[in-house]
């Protein structure tokens, strides 16, 4: 086998393996996710979560966690520690929401 087509062969089963790896990952959380985020004392914020990197509430046309289609989107949120969502600064001079934007 040629050194090019082991290469190839090499990155085309690392992109499969790394889509089915966020096919997993895509989903709505478990009761035990969220509740141990509770317990950690983390709270929901809206707006902070880079594309496809959302734990939930992505909004009409997505599933559920890692389905944000854009950056910073205001009706998808992610777990972040208690008491410092609105403070976390996004582009446009804009921060983090305890409410969707």
């Amino acid at each position: 086998m040629s050194a090019k087509k082991t290469v190839t062969t090499l990155a085309l089963a690392g992109a499969v393996t790394t889509a089915l790896a966020s096919l997993a990952m895509a989903g709505p959380l478990t009761k035990e996710q969220v509740d141990a985020a509770m317990a950690a004392k983390k709270e929901k914020c809206f707006g902070v979560s880079l594309k496809g990197q959302n734990d939930c509430a992505a909004g009409p046309g997505t599933t559920c966690q890692g389905t944000s289609t854009v950056d910073y989107q205001g009706n998808a949120w992610k777990f972040v520690a208690g008491g410092t969502c609105t403070s976390i600064d996004v582009p446009g001079g804009k921060k983090g929401s305890l409410k969707p934007i």
